[in-house]
């Protein structure tokens, strides 16, 4: 058991769960970054995929399933034109990276708009009507002072500390 700290918070980390517990409930330190692409180019995809694979071994935390398939999932299936389910399922019959890749291909449209969603993914929580749930979300973190966190992924990273 490892103490780590973030102002106004003492959090207890299991390193062999890879999770940790903090002020809105568990917390992995395993997922990949929203900001982090897919082969194919889309950000958020490989988080995408690796909460599905935690979700099918029963190892997703209820911190994260209220917004499992919700949220950066969502978007990023309505972008794509598909159903979250259809990435689940992609995801539960793959025998190997490789297999997968080949179903996602064969589920989404040939033109990704790679440019769309990624600018999407990087500017969340910077419109005005997002700005004051940003807001809360970062004083719910004991982070509301830090201007640097300008967008729904670096809030994420924070959370999940990959920001200091």
């Amino acid at each position: 058991m490892n103490i780590l700290t973030k102002p106004n918070f003492i959090i207890l980390t299991n390193i062999d769960d890879n999770i940790t517990e903090g002020p809105t409930g568990a917390i992995l330190l395993d997922l990949p970054s929203p900001y982090q692409p897919h082969p194919c180019g889309l950000l958020h995809l490989p988080r995408f995929l690796a909460k599905i694979q935690k979700h099918l071994e029963g190892k997703l935390p209820a911190s994260y399933q209220r917004n499992f398939t919700k949220g950066f999932d969502g978007f990023l299936c309505l972008h794509l034109g598909v159903e979250p389910a259809e990435i689940i399922e992609c995801v539960k019959e793959r025998l190997s990276e490789s297999e997968l890749d080949e179903k996602l291909a064969g589920l989404f449209p040939k033109d990704l708009k790679v440019h769309v969603w990624n600018r999407k993914v990087v500017q969340m929580g910077m419109s005005d009507m997002a700005l004051d749930k940003l807001e809360e979300i970062k004083a719910d973190l004991g982070a509301g002072d830090r201007g640097d966190l300008r967008s729904f992924a670096d809030v994420i990273d924070f959370d999940e500390g990959k920001l200091e």
